[in-house]
């Protein structure tokens, strides 16, 4: 099969791992098939190239194009797909994500009558106006995510959740038009270790930006005796939060590492005894899935992908420190209970969250899409 994908941004090389999950599932998809990536804003070049079997094309637009620039961005990609079409035709083209690049893939196949996948993969379907997060906060913003989904033969949520956020939107998609198809991790990078964990010791992995809500992390922390914890990841929240972490008295206890290169981050999860996601929206959180194949269970808010699998953590509502503290507290000061959960999460992750089964379930889609257009 001849797949098109359409991202925002990919990787520039194969030791660039602009979003890693992308370029794992590239890899494993162009074992089997021919996989042309189309890398709307990232790299900041105009290129052609190979990723692990993988032809990436890259437009060369920056991140923050905006106006009459970005529609010149939308025309020279559908020309780029045209002109890729004729070279050798598409079966489907899939768009990562629901905004300018499923906009983009349901133009493109409407007029080359390639059948298109878009994926709902992170803020396409929130509006969190207090923190100015979420696509739907602007008009036109709303208007390119319904394109791209009324325009898709078949929408990929990854979760529960977020099928229902689609919903919640008002984009109003026969239930048969939505698979639920989550990420899965490369469980050869993301494995168990042999050592057991530090036994009050906790990670976090995210941008520290407010849809991912640190301070509801950091409350949560002053209230659990002898914990220590780990924040991978950075963001313009840092100064705000490390002088919390001040004023809560737990800074002795916290180290704000910053952002981790891809391939070191499977040795910090290890060390953990449980994983902690705070957001306030997440379209499945892959960091989760990352840290259950390596053995490590979450305690998460009641968003994301962890709402649908009991097997991998528990969850508390969004915003309340003093239930994720519980949860936490409930799990450190109970061994076996923790040690059993972590069993399950890393069982579940082995056998149903491997980016192999994610290349194999989307190959269905891709051939349920194809043989619906041709018959």
């Amino acid at each position: 099969m001849n797949i098109g994908i359409l991202i925002p941004g990919f990787s520039s090389d194969e030791d660039d791992w602009a979003i890693p999950v992308q370029q794992h599932l590239a890899r494993v998809l162009a074992a089997r098939d021919e996989v042309r990536v189309l890398a709307l804003r990232y790299p900041h070049r105009r290129d052609r190239y190979l990723i692990y079997g993988a032809e990436v094309h890259s437009l060369g637009v920056g991140a923050w194009t905006r106006g009459g620039r970005r529609l010149a961005l939308w025309r020279s990609a559908i020309a780029l797909i045209r002109r890729l079409h004729r070279e050798t035709p598409f079966d489907v083209l899939h768009a990562m994500w629901a905004d300018e690049a499923g906009l983009i893939a349901a133009w493109a196949g409407r007029s080359l009558r390639v059948p298109v996948v878009v994926s709902v993969a992170g803020g396409e379907v929130a509006r969190l106006p207090e923190i100015g997060y979420g696509l739907q906060n602007s008009a036109f913003s709303r208007w390119t995510v319904g394109q791209a989904l009324r325009g898709a033969d078949q929408v990929i949520a990854a979760c529960t959740y977020a099928r229902q956020q689609i919903a919640a939107c008002g984009y109003d998609l026969p239930d048969n038009r939505i698979d639920i198809i989550p990420l899965g991790v490369d469980t050869q990078l993301f494995s168990p270790s042999t050592l057991p964990p530090e036994p009050r010791h906790l990670i976090h992995a995210a941008s520290l930006v407010g849809v991912k809500d640190q301070t509801t992390l950091l409350r949560a922390l002053a209230q659990i005796p002898g914990a220590t914890l780990d924040v991978i990841g950075d963001g313009p929240e840092r100064p705000r939060l490390t002088a919390l972490a001040e004023t809560l008295g737990v800074a002795g206890r916290v180290r704000f590492l910053g952002a981790i290169p891809h391939l070191q981050t499977p040795a910090h999860y290890r060390r953990a005894a449980l994983h902690v996601i705070t957001s306030r929206h997440e379209g499945q959180g892959m960091v989760t899935v990352e840290a259950a194949a390596c053995g490590v269970p979450t305690v998460s808010t009641a968003v994301g992908i962890v709402p649908d699998y009991p097997d991998i953590g528990m969850t508390v509502p969004v915003g309340d420190h003093e239930a994720l503290a519980g949860a936490i507290r409930d799990l450190l000061d109970n061994p076996v209970r923790r040690s059993t959960l972590a069993d399950s999460a890393l069982r579940l992750a082995r056998e149903r969250l491997t980016i192999e089964r994610t290349a194999d379930d989307l190959r269905r889609v891709y051939d349920e899409v194809v043989g619906k257009r041709r018959s």
